[in-house]
């Protein structure tokens, strides 16, 4: 369980939601593990498939303390709210930024000084921990590049500009990839990245993990009341959660891309279960892919100190704390956004 800005987050599965008085009493079985004053809480989310008291969800809905049930692996279910008072308001301000090209400008500078700094570092970080068996100094060139090319997003806020910059800074970034792939490399080697489809195995494993890093944080923006399909750095496509892969975009550096190499060179993974089609398209078989979501599962329960928050959280929080913090910059607590900056 986690309180972080006025949400309760219960990650317990088998976790039981009663009320009891003013409070919101977390139940395991027949041991009580957390009360909460309900005048504390903006909203609570839970993830497990035990539920909450239709008691408690109908105190919840009179406070206006919305309640979402996630899955265990964070899947949207359903949520319980009130008389909306706060989130059509927060949606129509969405609305308007997201029509504004300066406005959409601002937003998605931050998020790509966000994602460019991760990449950075997880460049960086390589490199220090692994001096003799990587090309160093290729690493520290494009990281230092790719500074570079933070301090020019700084300079503008024209959408075309910053993907501009942001394309070539992902060049760069890839360029370096393959040294980061300590082990296996006559299976898992990386030559660009490519997608629809992925022509290679570790394209196939990135492309898979940043859909489970979209669908979290899709979720994660549902859960505040947001609109997952009006982005500002992705515009509007139907059928697309814009938002989801705005917000992600700073996450794929430090979440999906460490997430893989650790699978592959700690040898998680083989590639004897991806298949090549004919039309050139690596598959994962299914042995890999559940490999890859128990994986996945296991690394959301690892710690971290959220940068901006300055408080312990898991990873599997990471992205509903800068949900959050988008929300509340949307309902102007918060002057701009601030992006997740990992070191």
């Amino acid at each position: 369980m986690k309180k972080l800005l006025n949400t309760l987050y219960v990650t317990l599965p088998s976790a039981y939601l009663v009320l009891d008085g003013e409070n919101v009493v977390i139940m395991e079985g027949e041991e009580k593990r957390l009360r909460v004053p309900l005048h504390n809480l903006e909203q609570i989310v839970t993830f497990g498939y035990a539920g909450a008291s239709p008691a408690l969800m109908g105190a919840c809905a009179k406070r206006g303390v919305s309640i979402t049930f996630l899955t265990m692996h964070g899947r949207f279910l359903a949520r319980v709210l009130g008389d909306e008072h706060g989130n059509v308001l927060m949606r129509k301000e969405q609305y308007r930024r997201s029509d504004s090209e300066e406005q959409s400008g601002g937003i998605a500078r931050n998020i790509l000084i966000g994602k460019l700094h991760n990449s950075r570092w997880v460049l960086e970080r390589t490199a220090r921990d692994y001096p003799l068996r990587v090309d160093a100094k290729r690493l520290q060139e494009a990281s230092q590049s790719i500074a570079q090319d933070i301090e020019r997003l700084r300079e503008t806020s024209n959408l075309d500009s910053l993907r501009g910059i942001e394309g070539e800074a992902a060049a760069k970034y890839f360029s370096v990839f393959n040294e980061m792939i300590l082990q296996n490399k006559d299976e898992f080697w990386f030559n660009d990245r490519n997608r629809r489809p992925p022509r290679d195995n570790v394209n196939a494993l990135l492309s898979f993990v940043y859909t489970l890093l979209a669908n979290d944080m899709a979720s994660a923006l549902t859960t505040v009341g947001l609109d997952s399909y009006v982005g500002f750095l992705h515009r509007d496509r139907s059928g697309r959660r814009s938002l989801a892969l705005d917000l992600s975009e700073e996450l794929r550096a430090p979440v999906a891309d460490r997430f893989v190499l650790s699978m592959i060179n700690m040898r998680k993974i083989n590639g004897s279960d991806f298949l090549q089609k004919e039309n050139g398209a690596v598959l994962m078989g299914d042995d890999t892919r559940k490999a890859v979501l128990t994986a996945w599962q296991k690394r959301k329960q690892e710690e971290l100190t959220h940068p901006y928050l300055k408080e312990k959280i898991t990873w599997g929080l990471v992205p509903h704390a800068q949900a959050l913090l988008f929300a509340r910059m949307m309902r102007n607590d918060l002057e701009a956004y601030p992006p997740f900056l990992w070191k």
